[in-house]
């Protein structure tokens, strides 16, 4: 017997419910693991709530990110081994896997090799940050040198990746954050810019960084009614990603500025690239690579332990985290 965690309802951190329960044997093309630690992601808290792109069929698991050691593996599972370290990639739907667990079962295709330079705590946090972030400027946007990306909610464990990607590409990023407060971390970050968006005008500060041109790709998780001001802030043709709702009300679209700058906006998710075969592998191989040369690094900003799971969803709603949330076991 092992302990999950599971919800009945949607609500808040407190309808998580721990429950004792026997994991079976993997199935063909499954893993079990025994989980070391569980990144704790913002798409979590919307799942919970049933507010996600998919709704949960209760009772729910949830969790994307874990890192542990494989204690059985399914037939036909033919690249990993029991004792292997491994951690969980983003490519199912939480109402079939999920990672919140002392033991759990995962698709093989969504299982990696534990990158050797990452303790289990870093290994847990990488993976939905980074391929998020690869995905829509690396993947689809093809971000080079000359480009600017701003990114919102920079000190998000998705932003920070965002700006790591950014330099890797050769780009420049914008980092956008409410006040001053986190300024100099995200320079330390790697944000060569940042501005806060409730003490300085945001896109005046983008076009003068850009001289005038504004940014190639904005790249978005909040949406709301200050949206139209990252398309004022784009290029001619420039490309916006919204890939969240942190902000629920209305997102408006701002048509004649749309027609005179012809911009693209694009509903993103991370499963552009963690639901196709072949853009999976590339995406991991991409990522593991910057992780070995030092090029992308893991950011947390604090850790839990398991049976303090409700106090971690608490702490991740109230916002003011630079970085990933990890559990540890």
């Amino acid at each position: 017997m092992s302990r999950t965690i599971k919800f009945a309802k949607a609500g808040g951190p407190e309808v998580l419910e721990f429950i004792e329960m026997e994991v079976p044997a993997p199935g063909p093309h499954e893993v079990r693991i025994n989980v070391k630690a569980i990144g704790i992601n913002r798409a979590d808290s919307m799942w919970r709530n049933d507010k996600y792109v998919e709704s949960p069929i209760f009772p729910a698991g949830l969790g994307y990110d874990a890192a542990g050691v494989v204690n059985a593996v399914g037939e036909d599972v033919t690249d990993f081994e029991v004792g292997d370290t491994v951690s969980t990639i983003p490519a199912f739907s939480l109402n079939k896997y999920s990672t919140y667990g002392e033991v759990i079962l995962a698709p093989d295709h969504a299982v990696v090799k534990h990158p050797e330079s990452l303790s289990f705590v870093e290994a847990a946090s990488v993976w939905m940050m980074f391929i998020t972030a690869y995905g829509a400027l690396v993947f689809d946007a093809k971000v080079k040198a000359g480009d600017f990306v701003v990114i919102p909610a920079a000190s998000s464990s998705v932003g920070l990746a965002a700006i790591q990607i950014a330099n890797h590409a050769g780009a420049t990023p914008i980092a956008l954050t409410r006040t001053s407060e986190k300024k100099q971390r995200l320079r330390e970050a790697g944000a060569p810019h940042v501005i806060a968006t409730q003490e300085q005008d945001m896109v005046a500060e983008v076009m003068r960084i850009t001289a005038g041109n504004g940014a190639r790709v904005a790249f978005d998780p909040v949406g709301g009614p200050d949206f139209p001001k990252l398309l004022a802030a784009l290029t001619f043709e420039g490309i916006a990603y919204i890939y969240g709702a942190l902000n629920e009300d209305a997102t408006p679209l701002p048509v004649l500025g749309m027609i005179g700058k012809m911009p693209v906006v694009k509903g993103y998710s991370v499963r552009l690239v963690t639901g196709d075969a072949e853009r999976r592998k590339v995406a991991v191989e991409y990522v593991t690579k910057g992780l070995a040369t030092g090029a992308l690094k893991p950011v947390i900003d604090r850790t839990f332990k398991f049976n303090e799971m409700v106090e971690a969803h608490r702490y991740l709603e109230n916002g003011g985290q630079f970085g990933k949330i990890v559990v540890t076991l």
